[in-house]
C-alpha cells in the first residue's frame, strides 16, 4: 500500500503543517513515510506545497508526479496541480476560496467549506486542519486518534491551540458525508 498526498496553498495557509502533522502521525503507526516540502522565496503569500507519501514498504523516492490525493487550500493550487491527478485520484478543495474547478476526467471531487467550518469550530487560521480532517474521512490511511496525538505533540508548546486544532480536524472529518 502506497498513498501519496499533495497539499498546496499560499504561504501562511498551513499546507506544510498539514503534511508535517500527517507524516508524523504515519510514523506513529509504523508506516514508512516521506515528506517533501516545497516553497517559493516569499513564504507568506507565496506558493507552498508538500508531498507526503505513506507506505507499508520502503519508499524509493519522495518525488511524486501523480498523487493519489490533492488537498488544495486555494484556487491557484487547484489550477496548478489538477492536471497531475490520475483517474481515481481525489481532489479535496477549499470551497470557500475556490469558486470553479476545472474538469479532470476520472478525478473524484470533494468540496469543503474549510474557512466557514474553521470559524465555527476553532478559528479561521485552522482551515488547513479542517481540510486534513476531511481528507481523513475520504482516505482513512491514519486513525483520527493518531492524527490528534500528532497535533498534541507538534503543538506542545502552544497548548491553548491544541483543543481548537483538534476541533477543526473533527469539523473537517464530519463535513464529508
Amino acid at each position: 500500500m502506497l498513498t501519496t498526498i499533495l497539499c498546496s496553498g499560499s504561504g501562511g495557509q498551513g499546507a506544510l503543517t498539514v503534511g508535517n502533522v500527517l507524516a508524523n502521525a504515519a510514523m506513529y503507526e509504523n508506516f514508512f513515510v516521506s515528506y517533501l516540502p516545497c516553497y517559493g522565496a516569499a513564504m507568506r503569500g507565496g506558493t507552498a506545497n508538500c508531498t507526503t507519501s505513506i507506505s507499508t514498504e520502503e519508499i524509493a523516492s519522495p518525488v511524486v508526479s501523480s498523487p493519489d490525493v490533492l488537498i488544495a487550500l486555494n484556487k491557484p493550487s487547484v489550477i496548478s496541480f489538477i492536471p497531475r491527478l490520475k483517474p481515481g485520484a481525489k481532489l479535496i478543495y477549499n470551497a470557500d476560496l475556490v469558486d470553479e474547478v476545472p474538469e479532470q476526467p476520472g478525478v473524484i471531487y470533494y468540496a469543503v467549506a474549510a474557512n466557514r467550518i474553521a470559524r465555527e469550530t476553532a478559528n479561521e487560521r485552522s482551515a488547513n486542519l479542517v481540510m486534513l480532517g476531511a481528507m481523513m474521512k475520504v482516505v482513512p490511511v491514519i486513525k483520527m486518534e493518531t492524527l490528534q496525538q500528532s497535533v498534541r505533540d507538534l503543538m506542545g508548546a502552544k497548548k491553548s491551540l491544541v483543543s481548537m486544532t483538534i476541533k477543526a480536524l473533527q469539523g473537517g472529518y464530519e463535513s464529508i458525508a
